[in-house]
């Protein structure tokens, strides 16, 4: 099983009813085990309509006519602000938070959370959480503030948790995995011509973010990342670099607006495309991750006439409905410094090789840390996954070892050798190379783990190669070292110190290696 696969509960919510009263229906659609397939009907509560019209009217960019809202809107700002003993932006982000868990996770459905979560903890794992809101007007909703009681985390700030939206009505998944690069399109939009938008720095943004990618490149990962940039390209210019290029994650970053096809988005002065165009190239050039640093991703569009939700046309469900995998998009209006720091933080996740909604968590809580958890920063970004995906940017390969017994007939007999690693000066520390083969990097999972920070998590290997000549009687074997790092290896020989990098080398004995820098620890490698 892979690490990126954890127990998993999802979570559809339905309307029965928007008249009147709003009355909903909840049916968990996966769960880690058979009984936890439950169904339970609750009716929106006048404290939710309340608390979500306060909540709007404090941070949202305009109020919109909803029946999730008080047929008769109360004051509680007022009230909220009366309270001097702490912020009453914090008072109504938690109160809304544990209002929406209490609504949620109330009878059986909490039952199977609770189960659920209890499978995933005993499997040493997060349980990954997934909510499909069937209803347009509970989308603009910030589901990513549950929280189960005060003084615990957020559901999208746990560890213990993964959270995402999904939908059920999707297109098969179509996925194509980084093998030896991570490649990301950067593209750069126009600002729009309407006045109420804010102009954009479109050259700065890309430097910014290309630097961004450029710092944590190579740090954390064994797979390098590429970064293309586009800058106001025409629709046949994106489509073709998507086609002629393997592209693992498209970033967006310009302006957006809801629109009743996915979405618009500005390319250019007089170029738009929309979500439902979007997805057709998406799709068909297996893109992984789309990420839109642009306002309104994940937030539908309305009638003009009257204001109503119209369903399934935010860009994010767009997209995620016609198959692509993940999309990460922001609910409402985004500060391009927040934005930047969000983008920042989801990079160098990423690079660390976590899962995709991880990575999402991650930078949110670096939103929270920068900008408080009274401001609606954090809660902004929006993680949308493909039912079918477990959030896997970069497949990991099992590097655990298989070790032949001795009375085995495939026994390499010629391994009794004393085969080591050892230190050099004060103190000497000798390192076996068991059956052939040594992992070396800077985690404990490593045969010889160095806690030096420019040796990277999984630096090189040290194996054998066992070679027969042409009158077939085996010779000995020979021992090579091959390098996966982002600094390299240096290994001495008659010339001096010589950089290994993503190459093999052929080592003798008595030859000595320092791993990711000259300032290093030397180790001697040694056949006796």
């Amino acid at each position: 099983m892979s690490r990126y696969d954890h127990p998993c509960l999802k979570i559809a919510i339905a309307p029965l009813s928007i008249t009147q009263d709003p009355h909903f229906a909840m049916w968990v659609l996966q769960a880690p085990y058979l009984s936890g397939y439950v169904h339970h009907d609750s009716t929106w509560t006048e404290d939710l309509a309340q608390l979500w019209y306060a909540w709007q009217q404090l941070f949202s960019w305009q109020l919109l006519p909803s029946p999730l809202l008080p047929k008769t809107p109360g004051d509680l700002l007022s009230a909220f602000k009366n309270n001097a003993s702490t912020s009453y932006s914090s008072l109504l982000m938690q109160k809304l938070g544990l209002n929406l868990w209490q609504w949620l996770f109330s009878g059986p459905v909490a039952r199977s959370f609770d189960r659920s979560q209890g499978i995933a903890m005993g499997q040493n794992k997060p349980l990954r959480l997934r909510l499909d809101l069937r209803s347009p007007h509970l989308i603009g909703l910030p589901w990513e503030i549950l929280q189960p009681q005060p003084g615990k985390s957020a559901v999208a700030l746990s560890q213990h948790l993964l959270f995402s939206r999904t939908t059920s009505e999707v297109e098969s998944l179509s996925l194509r995995q980084a093998t030896d690069t991570l490649n990301i399109l950067l593209v750069l939009g126009q600002e729009s011509t309407e006045r109420y938008l804010p102009e954009l720095q479109l050259e700065q943004e890309a430097s910014l973010l290309s630097e961004i990618f450029d710092r944590c490149a190579l740090e954390e990962s064994t797979v390098p990342y590429l970064v293309q940039t586009l800058i106001q390209p025409t629709v046949a210019e994106l489509i073709d670099r998507l086609e002629s290029q393997e592209i693992h994650i498209l970033l967006y970053a310009g302006h957006g607006v809801p629109a009743p096809d996915g979405g618009r988005l500005f390319l250019g002065s007089e170029t738009t495309l929309s979500g439902t165009e979007l997805a057709q190239v998406l799709v068909r050039t297996q893109v992984t991750l789309a990420v839109f640093n642009s306002c309104w991703g994940a937030q539908s569009a309305r009638q003009e006439s009257d204001g109503s939700v119209l369903p399934r046309s935010s860009l994010a469900e767009v997209l995620i409905h016609h198959g692509v995998p993940a999309v990460l998009a922001m609910r409402d209006t985004i500060a391009d410094r927040e934005a930047l720091s969000f983008i920042r933080a989801f990079a160098q996740a990423l690079a660390q090789q976590h899962p995709i909604d991880r990575a999402v968590a991650i930078a949110r809580q670096q939103l929270l840390t920068l900008y408080k958890f009274n401001q609606p920063a954090w809660t902004l970004p929006v993680l949308y996954m493909h039912p079918e995906f477990n959030g896997c940017l970069i497949p990991q390969q099992d590097w655990a070892i298989t070790e032949l017994p001795s009375n085995s007939n495939t026994w390499l007999e010629h391994l009794d050798a004393n085969v080591y690693l050892r230190s050099i000066g004060s103190g000497e520390k000798v390192w076996p190379i068991r059956s052939g083969f040594l992992r070396v990097g800077r985690t404990d999972d490593n045969d010889l783990a160095i806690p030096e920070r420019w040796v990277s998590k999984r630096h090189a290997e040290i194996f054998s190669r066992h070679l027969h000549a042409q009158s077939g009687k085996a010779s000995p074997p020979m021992y090579y070292l091959r390098d996966f790092s982002r600094y390299g290896t240096l290994v001495l020989g008659e010339e001096g110190w010589r950089k290994i990098h993503h190459q093999e080398v052929l080592l003798r004995s008595g030859v000595q290696i320092k791993f990711g820098s000259s300032h290093g620890q030397a180790l001697e490698f040694r056949i006796e």
